[in-house]
């Protein structure tokens, strides 16, 4: 599995504009046959910064998305509202998805 984190940074002026402009790249990804997930989230220390948790099954899937229309359109919407250059861990797992943390369960009582 190829997984990916990106932070983006955003103008300040533009952070309300962050997620409705990437909805239509969020959704068509999703829909990638090689997809397994795709989440964004904010930094709570940051309200300019964003972060997408992606993944996909094999390299051969993320080469894919990566020369898709819809990731073409949103790298041209995203440099319109990012601050700067975004940062990128791109490595390969093994696994294919999230599993369980052994660590921690929810208590009953």
């Amino acid at each position: 599995m190829i997984f990916i984190a990106v932070r983006f940074t955003v103008r300040s002026a533009d952070r309300d504009k962050w997620l409705p402009a990437v909805e239509d790249f969020t959704l068509a990804t999703r829909q990638e046959p090689g997809n397994v997930f795709f989440d964004w989230s904010y930094s709570v220390e940051n309200p300019d910064q964003f972060v997408l948790l992606e993944a996909f099954a094999s390299a051969e899937a993320g080469a894919a998305h990566v020369k898709s229309e819809h990731f073409a359109a949103a790298m041209d919407r995203m440099a319109e509202l990012v601050a700067e250059t975004p940062e990128i861990i791109n490595v390969e797992v093994p696994g294919e998805g999230w599993s369980r943390m052994a660590e921690l369960q929810p208590r009953t009582s």
